[in-house]
């Protein structure tokens, strides 16, 4: 045996670290699109194999050979101490490397995904409908206004509102259906006649009766039933609506919300709510996890 191959170091054991580590990095990935609890578990996988992998490698000492003949001026001490620093130097490297490319990564991965878990979070205005004995019990009406009078025409928006008399519980009860199909976000329209005869403007709304007995999207076709319900076409849940309130005796309408599904009717209605989705976007069933992306499209 010559005397190179006697002092060659035996190659370190393999370790399975670096594969946790791996497969913890892409469950998370993954997570990000497809579901929370994956992105969970991605995060503790990570975490335990990531931090047996550098215990792992901050424990391991190259064996001492026998054989190897050290230079004179050699000391044990300098030995050890070159061995620490090119540790410490292989564990800095790791970390800046796994830093950089956290900082290139995360910024674009949460612009790209985490508005489908988040939905609109922007605030909508309330706003003042009027008196609730413009609207007849039992009878749609279109409610036309400027959402922010100091922007103009391009804040103007429609509602669909229908005053169902009293909940069981002694509370008004008013449907009050946002007029944005809920596929690419076109102007949905009533399918019924419109009393233009009895129009009438309230503190700069404009409310028309209409007998709607179902809503539709000139566009692509999308159909609703009179609850807002999907019936047919493309769009992917039931039509948004607004929160409302009842202030002085008038109708206040609040913020937007997204609807999976509405069971039943009228005051009587139970309604499935999520947070304010992007158009094309399912809030339930197993789709929302399937298809979380998305649909470029009008919110307005």
């Amino acid at each position: 045996m010559s005397e190179r191959e006697q002092h060659t170091p035996p190659l370190p054991a393999p370790s399975l670290w670096p594969i946790g580590f791996a497969i913890g990095i892409a469950c998370v990935l993954v997570g990000l699109v497809v579901s929370t609890a994956a992105l969970v578990i991605g995060l503790v996988v990570t975490l335990v194999f990531g931090g047996l992998w550098v215990r792992d490698l901050a424990g391991k000492r190259p064996p001492a050979v026998a054989a190897a003949p050290k230079p004179a001026m050699a000391t044990e001490a300098d030995l050890n101490a070159t061995t620490d620093r090119a540790t410490f130097l292989s564990l800095a490297t790791v970390g800046v490397g796994g830093l950089i490319g956290a900082g290139v990564t995360l910024p674009a991965l949460g612009f790209g995904v985490l508005p489908s878990f988040v939905g609109d979070r922007v605030e909508t205005k309330e706003v003042d409908l009027g008196p609730i004995s413009n609207f007849p019990e039992g009878q749609y009406v279109i409610a036309t206004y400027l959402e922010d009078p100091d922007l103009g025409e391009v804040t103007r928006r429609t509602a669909f509102v229908r005053n169902n008399g009293r909940t069981e519980a002694g509370e008004p009860s008013f449907t009050t259906i946002f007029s944005r199909c809920v596929h690419l976000g076109c102007p949905v329209q009533p399918n019924g006649p419109i009393d233009e005869e009895a129009r009438q403007e309230v503190n700069g709304v404009e409310l028309r009766p209409v007998l709607a007995a179902s809503f539709g999207c000139p566009c692509h076709g999308g159909l609703y039933d009179s609850e807002g319900n999907r019936n047919a076409g493309p769009p992917v849940r039931s039509l948004d609506r607004y929160e409302f309130s009842i202030r002085n005796g008038n109708l206040i309408l609040g913020r937007l919300f997204s609807v999976g599904d509405v069971d039943g009717t009228g005051a009587k209605a139970r309604i499935s709510k999520y947070y304010r989705a992007y158009p094309g976007v399912h809030v339930d069933g197993i789709e929302k996890w399937l298809y979380p992306i998305p649909t470029p499209g009008s919110t307005s």
